[in-house]
């Protein structure tokens, strides 16, 4: 498709969709919302081997004794738990408490020792956008079902689900979200997120495994795994 019928068909997408989601699109079509909206990306690259790689059994068999950092599901994230990964998916790797403080959710994201983790990032094909001036970092997270990082921002990137599912809740950045740093997602979903009115709603969207969810620079943004979730991050700095 030339790239103006596919820039006219986005944006028919997008108003079918309504502004309450961001709008699924083709490889082809990462341009245009470089510094403007999230966008769900389909169809990038062929991670089945790194997927292969990225099974239960696998990780475990490859990275059981490695030392993992732990991050609070805090909104700052201050408190960090070294243990063996091994031990975090057999003991912490279960559905989300919906009572339990951020500071008391220790969630695998983020804190990756690359050397250590190198012959897995090895086998990952990355989105293939990128912006002026930036260079890429992964960031690796196994994480269970309820699970997540409530809002916060940061600078560009992409988020690919490899395993499972997460749901994203994305305000622009001029419009600063209602909720509490050591609130979890979860709870927010359940206490805050019924109150609000239509027009105080986020963008939100879910994605799923294979697909990839390009995030702007300074966006707030909260995640909720739906499932026991694997997923990689590229960010953009």
């Amino acid at each position: 498709m030339a790239s103006g019928a596919r820039l006219q068909l986005l944006l028919a997408l997008w108003t079918l969709a309504g502004p309450a989601r961001p709008v699924a699109a083709d490889a082809g079509d990462g341009g245009c919302y470089a510094f403007s909206r999230p966008v769900i990306l389909q169809r990038l690259t062929d991670n089945s081997r790194f997927r292969a790689l990225c099974s239960r059994e696998k990780l475990l068999a490859s990275f059981g004794d490695s030392v993992v950092r732990l991050s609070t599901a805090n909104t700052y994230s201050y408190r960090k738990v070294d243990l063996p990964f091994q031990e975090y998916v057999e003991h912490l790797l279960h559905p989300q408490d919906p009572t339990s403080l951020g500071n008391d959710t220790l969630y695998f994201f983020g804190d990756n020792n690359f050397s250590e983790w190198a012959s897995l990032f090895q086998h990952y094909s990355p989105p293939p956008f990128s912006l002026l001036g930036t260079t890429a970092a992964y960031s690796f997270g196994v994480a269970g079902a309820g699970s997540g990082v409530p809002f916060h921002w940061h600078g560009p990137g992409f988020s690919e689900v490899v395993y499972g599912r997460k749901r994203w809740f994305l305000y622009p950045p001029e419009k600063t979200p209602e909720f509490h740093p050591n609130k979890t997602t979860l709870a927010w979903l359940q206490d805050v997120y019924p109150a609000l009115a239509p027009s105080e709603r986020p963008l939100e969207c879910t994605v799923q495994a294979g697909e990839v969810l390009y995030f702007p620079d300074r966006w707030w943004h909260a995640t909720l795994n739906l499932d026991t979730s694997v997923f990689i991050s590229t960010f953009l700095s």
